[in-house]
């Protein structure tokens, strides 16, 4: 009797795959830079081990944190070797998997984030990503639109679910509500039924409410300790950085609220002076798990929650798309189109 090997995923939902090239297509830089220092490589197409998988990219989202890397900030004192590609999320389609049985056979349409800068980066035509760091494409997005998700939206969710336990009858206040991680994180807050305060440009105030928040305060004409009232929680996706964003953020808590500051080295004493003021203080790291992101997946198919996509450039104009996320106005998600789908 022929044994069969196992299938984890129907064969009519696999895309058919080609045996990877020696080489392919990549963006690297030879050392931290400007935006220009980005420049178009051939590089080797990495080989997976143990319990990654190589993905065929067919688009890579562009965060804030890549741009940093590539300035010399951001993850940048992780990397061991020059020339670099960076990059952290993806969309694509799995090239190998570690045996026949797994989750995510070749074929399989999957979105998640890279182990940039340990492995490299998302921004090539190959990227190989942890099992545990992957899910499968949400089926009603597009592999650009599904580009734009994993490290914002995790992040996001981390921030509002896992970490301030966003709950009916909640108020959570929310910095620069209109990013990439923003726009997730007031959905992610109105969809467990908080009420949702955040502060943006006047641009974007129809869009924010549009994805749930009850309210919306231009920072550019407005203070928002002003105008906010007590709040149990607040995101602080801007930090100390200018006006003194994160000292008024703990003015407007309640006694013992809770404020979450992400921008890495955006505001070093907040610590110190969270407990000075009687609330509670953390930073926040997002933290790349395949599990949360296929709910994540479940939520964008539903309906329940969208991805904003306002730029997409081809991966040859990756210094392009550099530029625009360092101008801090962008809204929603900016995404490199690498392949074909």
């Amino acid at each position: 009797m022929r044994i069969r090997p196992l299938r984890s995923t129907p064969e009519s939902t696999l895309v058919p795959v080609a045996e990877p090239p020696a080489e392919m297509r990549a963006v690297a830089f030879d050392a931290p830079g400007d935006p220009d220092a980005l420049r178009a490589a051939s590089v080797s197409v990495p080989s997976p081990v143990i319990s990654e998988v190589l993905v065929r990219v067919v688009a890579a989202g562009v965060n804030p944190i890549d741009a940093k890397t590539r300035g010399g900030a951001g993850v940048s004192a992780a990397i061991e070797r020059y020339p670099a590609t960076p990059g952290f999320d993806f969309s694509g389609i799995v090239v190998k998997s570690p045996y026949e049985a797994h989750q995510f056979p070749a074929g399989t349409e999957v979105f998640g984030m890279a182990s940039f800068p340990r492995t490299s980066g998302s921004y090539a035509e190959y990227v190989v990503a942890p099992s545990l760091s992957v899910a499968r494409k949400p089926a009603s997005l597009s592999h650009v639109e599904a580009a734009g998700v994993p490290l914002a939206a995790l992040t996001a969710w981390g921030l509002v679910v896992e970490t301030a336990h966003a709950h009916e009858g909640q108020r959570i206040l929310i910095h620069a509500g209109s990013g990439g991680v923003g726009h997730f994180a007031v959905q992610f807050a109105a969809y467990f039924g908080a009420h949702v305060t955040v502060t943006a440009s006047g641009r974007n105030a129809s869009w924010l409410r549009e994805l749930g928040a009850a309210v919306v305060i231009d920072y550019t004409t407005t203070r928002f300790d002003e105008v906010v009232g007590e709040v149990d929680a607040v995101i602080d996706l801007v930090g100390n950085v200018g006006g003194d964003t994160g000292t008024r953020s703990l003015e407007v808590l309640r006694p013992g609220g809770l404020y979450v500051l992400v921008p890495t080295g955006s505001w070093p004493g907040y610590a110190e002076a969270a407990a000075d003021a009687g609330v509670r203080a953390t930073s926040y790291k997002v933290i790349p798990d395949g599990g949360a992101l296929a709910t994540i997946a479940r939520l964008l198919d539903s309906g329940s929650v969208q991805v904003y996509i306002e730029q997409v450039f081809d991966l040859a104009d990756a210094a392009d798309a550099h530029r625009a996320i360092e101008t801090g106005h962008t809204r929603g998600k900016v995404v490199l189109r690498v392949s074909d789908g």
